[in-house]
């Protein structure tokens, strides 16, 4: 990770305790949520602040940094929580196969506001800001579909 990238992902950590400590309180906002994930290796709770995104009526939860540690404890577990404000509940998670990321990339991109393509760019996950370029680069960014946990 470049100098650049590591001091955004410094600034993106700073605000995650911050909005993990609101979440727990019951102070919820925008599209974040906690999700809670054994950890792979401790078997212990892992909790992480993400956005669940909507896209044509599915939620999903998207990779913004490279080597993200919720995106391999999501891929050892298959199921968690994810809770907003004092409400919880329990969630499995399917990994979209990377032939149809691109779709589900493209329109999170074109939906949301400029600052959503350069993330990835930022980050280093894709070459261009743009929903095509973000697509383009959907082996590297993981999405999972959330779904009820029967």
């Amino acid at each position: 990770m470049d100098t650049k990238a590591a001091g955004y992902r410094r600034k993106v950590n700073t605000i995650n305790r911050f909005v993990t400590a609101l979440q727990r309180v019951g102070l919820a906002f925008g599209p974040m949520e906690l999700l809670t994930v054994p950890g792979r290796r401790s078997g212990e709770p892992r909790t992480f602040p993400l956005a669940v995104l909507k896209v044509q009526g599915e939620q999903y939860l998207i990779q913004a940094f490279p080597k993200a540690a919720w995106v391999a404890n999501i891929r050892a577990a298959g199921a968690g929580t994810l809770s907003r404000g004092r409400r919880s509940r329990r969630v499995r998670f399917l990994e979209v196969p990377v032939a149809e990321r691109g779709p589900v990339l493209r329109e999170v991109v074109a939906s949301g506001p400029p600052s959503v393509g350069k993330r990835y760019v930022t980050t280093g996950l894709a070459e261009s800001p743009t929903p095509d370029g973000v697509a383009a680069a959907a082996a590297r960014i993981a999405v999972f579909r959330i779904e009820a946990a029967g």
